[in-house]
């Protein structure tokens, strides 16, 4: 058994790989912790049918976040490897500047997104919208063109709420013509995730002169899904067709499934 790790900012997704089945699929069920809480951690590893032989994860919490998970894991008698960027793994090819600079996390669920494809596959964007949204194209090449980050919908409300003397944390409706405080903060977050959603297909669409997919994952995509899906639908009819998103359960742990099985002997 491989223990999957993805430790964000907010939340600690765990997962888990049969090393005895085919390589690079891991098993449907995921846990989730908040952050702070590594005796949830502890708890589920001992709840385990069987003692894992190994884990793979990557962080982006800091090192003091990984050092605890891999004190927990070490007591189960389980090392860690923490996954990072490179130029390029599994085939996928990263075009940063300085590669290792990518967030762990972001090139991990690349390479989940692309475990799922066939060899031959149309551009793709993976929108995830976690504490920070990160919007990512990947060619039909399997090259990571780049990709934009920006606040999640929760940090802009919350970043509202305390930045300000008077907005309130806003638990509005997302509509066209807002007509009070709570409605035109929820419809501004929304229109501005669905705007970079939109700006970044647009232009996938010119520089590979096709329609790119849109997978989209992470605990902020319900409050946003349905402002995405009604430009992109409106972006159909105007640029002839545009390709509902799709939502990924956890691509995170998908891309260190993957990574876990390329490295079985």
């Amino acid at each position: 058994m491989i223990i999957l790790i993805d430790s964000g900012n907010s939340r600690l997704k765990v997962g888990w790989l049969d090393d005895s089945r085919p390589a690079g699929r891991r098993e449907a069920a995921v846990a989730a912790f908040d952050g702070l809480d590594l005796d949830a951690l502890d708890r589920w590893l001992g709840s385990l049918p069987q003692p894992p032989r190994r884990a793979v994860g990557v962080n982006v919490a800091g090192e003091a976040r990984g050092q605890a998970i891999a004190a927990i894991l070490q007591r189960h008698g389980c090392r860690v490897d923490w996954s990072r960027s490179q130029a390029s793994t599994l085939g996928l090819t990263n075009s940063y500047r300085n590669p290792s600079q990518l967030g762990a996390d972001r090139w991990a669920a690349l390479l989940g997104v692309l475990s799922r494809l066939p060899e031959t596959h149309p551009p793709f964007l993976l929108a995830s919208f976690g504490t920070a949204t990160t919007i990512d194209t990947v060619g039909p090449d399997n090259v990571f063109a780049g990709g934009l980050i920006l606040p999640g919908p929760a940090m802009m409300r919350t970043a509202l709420a305390q930045g300000t003397a008077n907005l309130p944390v806003a638990q509005g409706q997302v509509v066209f013509y807002p007509v009070d405080t709570h409605e035109a903060i929820a419809s501004g977050i929304a229109a501005a995730q669905a705007g970079a959603v939109m700006r970044q297909w647009l232009a996938g669409r010119q520089r590979y002169g096709v329609a790119p997919h849109i997978y989209a994952a992470g605990g902020g995509w319900p409050e946003v899904r349905h402002e995405i899906e009604r430009l992109l639908a409106e972006a159909g009819h105007a640029f002839g067709g545009a390709p509902a998103p799709i939502y990924l359960d956890h691509p995170v742990l998908d891309g260190l499934a993957a990574l876990a099985g390329a490295a079985q002997p």
